[in-house]
């Protein structure tokens, strides 16, 4: 089938003129991954590179060998007892050996992503959560705890049964045949993953399993890292869907490069730069174990995207920033046609110098893990509008909505009426492992609550204007505000605590904190910042400034109201670029309804100001 051309609306009721049921589809991502390795072949699937470095080994499997990999480790864990409803866990690095867990696991049974930098509780409370079986990891090797994180998973976990660990020093050149340490544990059968695999076929699935479009395929740990966790419900359905519309999108063809530089303990690097780019049978190029935080990578990225002959690839705001910054005389990019954007703000002004630097179209998107990856996107053959998230994608209706004060559907809004946005499709999710969870997730049966706020113009772009769930976005690295206010409440001199989302020129937001003090407390702003330091587990989460204020801003029936102090911490974080670059230019800050935080300048040096405050994900006004 031919990739779809959408530049407008009309483009995607198009597509949508044959129903969803009439197509022709995967019943399961296995199924995909058969239909790949015969239609492509001895193509290159997967190529994996150990360093950023320009001459990096490169290890490339190609879409047979990728299917054989994947069908021998579920065979694997079918034999080790796994079947339709049992989970494997995941504590990796972005290696192939991740996407044969992924894969093979969802053939055998369910597959539950674990991130790596979250502390040992968080993760044990999540494989509780899961009831996991099998946890694949890596063994005790310098420079990483994992192996750390799973002995102490392994004595908390009840259910957890075996531990698998994966060999990475077989990618790195001249210990490829190095013995891997496989360490012992009490009550916990430890075993190399890669020689336990090889007793397997990996011709055919050993269950003759006969899956069903509505079997559960994976779990992941969704909001935020506080809390008892809640695990999206993913079915082979939602995946194949999604799979289906990104290998449709005309963003990469068959034979061509996407990079992945993402973690894929993500919905975006699984499905972005995996299901979907395998389905249309595009070459995809793991950038290290570490991706994008690997010391050498961005620096050689341009390099890289030479190297491959890259057409796309996905990241973040601050990728973007950084790769600006990198020279690219005498490198050759001219392969590369989009980036894909999600996770935080874009400012206007990256938009722009990207695009003219670099010569590729940003691709806006969004999305979340209860939607199975994204909803909306610029087309890549039509307008693409800074700011906007996009259009919907095909056999996805997203709409905006008043809910009542018990949360369910008073109306839909309007033309650039903000409300909360409502998704509904193939995509969405059923709901949660745990079922308390689910309540007020999906509404009129249909639609479900995203918990952000957004409008819809007349051309059906959508323009996301806050968040209800109040997710801080560090560098598309979410952090549940709850994380920093209930260490910040246990300290004997504070009162009330909101966390919030400071507007930062390079990361997108920073996380602060506003206070209020018990009467007769002396605490200071600095003492608070290192009470946090020491109480907070996530590093990402501590707060960059905590302030004390007299009267915390609260609703009628008595909430905290975080919209007034995102406005005052904006004017503070401006306010502090244009002092630095010495800029007397007036500044003010409002909260606008339908386009979020708007600074207006006024006075002198107005042009300075713009450029001081280029990367500010904040609409400017003069």
């Amino acid at each position: 089938m031919e990739p779809f051309k959408i530049a407008t609306l009309a483009d995607i009721e198009a597509v949508e003129a044959t129903p969803w049921e009439a197509r022709e589809k995967a019943t399961s991502t296995y199924d995909i991954f058969a239909q790949s390795a015969h239609d492509y072949g001895d193509a290159p699937a997967l190529t994996f590179v150990m360093t950023g470095a320009p001459d990096s080994k490169a290890y490339t499997s190609s879409y047979s060998q990728l299917f054989a990999d994947i069908t021998q480790t579920a065979n694997l864990f079918h034999a080790h007892g796994i079947n339709k409803d049992d989970v494997v866990s995941y504590l990796l690095p972005n290696l192939p050996e991740t996407h044969h867990v992924i894969w093979g696991g969802q053939a055998a049974g369910i597959v539950n992503a674990v991130n790596p930098l979250l502390d040992s509780e968080h993760i044990i409370g999540i494989m509780n959560a899961a009831q996991a079986k099998i946890l694949v990891t890596l063994p005790p090797l310098p420079g990483q705890d994992m192996w750390e994180k799973a002995a102490q998973v392994a004595a908390k976990v009840p259910t957890l049964e075996k531990i698998f660990v994966v060999n990475p020093l077989r990618y790195v050149e001249g210990m490829e045949d190095a013995p891997l340490p496989v360490p012992a544990l009490d009550g916990i059968e430890v075993l190399d993953f890669a020689s336990e695999r090889a007793k397997h076929p990996n011709d055919q699935l050993i269950s003759k399993r006969v899956f069903e479009h509505e079997d559960v395929c994976a779990y992941f740990h969704t909001g935020g890292t506080t809390g008892v966790p809640k695990l999206a419900l993913h079915t082979h359905a939602n995946e194949v869907y999604m799979a289906w519309v990104f290998s449709n999108l005309d963003m990469s063809a068959a034979g061509e490069a996407f990079i992945c530089g993402l973690p894929l303990f993500h919905v975006n690097a699984v499905i972005v730069t995996g299901l979907g780019t395998f389905q249309g049978g595009t070459h995809v190029i793991l950038l290290t174990p570490q991706g994008y935080r690997a010391p050498d990578v961005i620096p050689n990225f341009w390099k890289t995207v030479e190297r491959f002959k890259a057409v796309n690839f996905s990241g973040v705001p601050t990728i973007l920033s950084a790769l600006l910054e990198l020279p690219r005389d005498g490198i050759d990019i001219s392969s590369l046609r989009f980036a894909g954007c999600g996770a935080a703000p874009l400012s206007q002004e990256l938009f722009d110098r990207f695009e003219k630097a670099s010569g590729l179209s940003i691709l806006e998107g969004y999305g979340l893990t209860e939607g199975t990856c994204a909803s909306a996107m610029n087309p890549p053959h039509g307008e693409r509008r800074c700011g906007s998230v996009g259009l919907r994608l095909p056999y996805q209706k997203i709409a905006t909505a008043i809910l009542k004060e018990d949360g369910s559907l008073d109306h839909f809004c309007g033309v650039d009426e903000p409300g909360v946005v409502l998704i509904s499709g193939p995509n969405v999710i059923r709901g949660y492992k745990q079922e308390h969870a689910t309540k007020g997730l999906i509404l009129e049966g249909e639609w479900l609550n995203t918990g952000d706020l957004g409008r819809l113009d007349a051309e059906g772009y959508l323009w996301l204007v806050g968040r209800e769930k109040d997710l801080i976005i560090r560098g598309g690295h979410n952090i549940d505000p709850a994380a920093i206010e209930e260490p910040l409440a246990t300290h004997p001199d504070v009162a009330l605590v909101a966390a919030i989302g400071q507007v930062d020129a390079y990361a997108g937001e920073v996380p602060i904190a506003y206070v209020t003090l018990r009467p007769g407390a002396t605490v200071t702003s600095d003492a608070l910042v290192g009470f946090a330091r020491e109480n907070i587990s996530e590093r990402a989460a501590i707060p960059k400034r905590v302030i004390i204020i007299e009267t915390m801003p609260v609703t009628a029936v008595g909430k905290i109201f975080k919209p007034p102090l995102r406005v005052e911490a904006a004017s503070w974080s401006l306010q502090e670029a244009l002092t630095q670059a010495n800029l007397k230019t007036g500044l003010t800050v409002r909260n606008d309804p339908k386009r979020g935080l708007v600074a207006t300048l006024s006075g002198e040096g107005l042009n300075e100001a713009v450029s001081a405050l280029k990367g500010f994900p904040v609409l400017f006004e003069q």
